[in-house]
């Protein structure tokens, strides 16, 4: 379900295989939504979670290094934005997702999928350019 395509690629190697690293950790948690034979995903679920927010902070560091090492002119615009995924990963209220782990687990990726496409569609594109 979520890879990474020809279209999410900004043409620089490295942000692009961050970026399909991203795409496999929310196809993980996709394929874990989809797997019926797994009654209790709790674990499995804070396991992706704090994968995503250790992941992320190294992605959001490296790619903005990258982006100082070129003046990138939007450079302050997409901290910002990194800063607000970041905070709303350590926002998952884990109370929540050990009342209803499917529910939790659409929300995560219905805010993974808005962050994958339109981050880096409407933002990481011009790095590239």
């Amino acid at each position: 379900m979520y890879e990474m395509k020809e279209e999410y690629k900004i043409g620089v190697e490295q942000i692009d295989e961050q970026h399909k690293k991203l795409f496999e950790l929310a196809d993980k948690a996709y394929m874990l939504l989809k797997d019926d034979f797994t009654l209790d995903k709790y674990d499995k679920i804070v396991h992706i979670v704090e994968e995503l927010k250790d992941y992320t902070v190294f992605h959001f560091k490296s790619e903005e290094e990258y982006m100082e090492s070129i003046n990138y002119k939007r450079l302050f615009t997409q901290k910002i934005e990194h800063e607000k995924f970041i905070k709303a990963l350590e926002e998952v209220d884990m109370r929540h997702l050990d009342q209803n782990q499917d529910e939790s687990l659409v929300k995560m990726l219905n805010f993974l999928n808005e962050w994958l496409t339109e981050h880096i569609l409407g933002n990481d594109k011009l790095i590239g350019k």
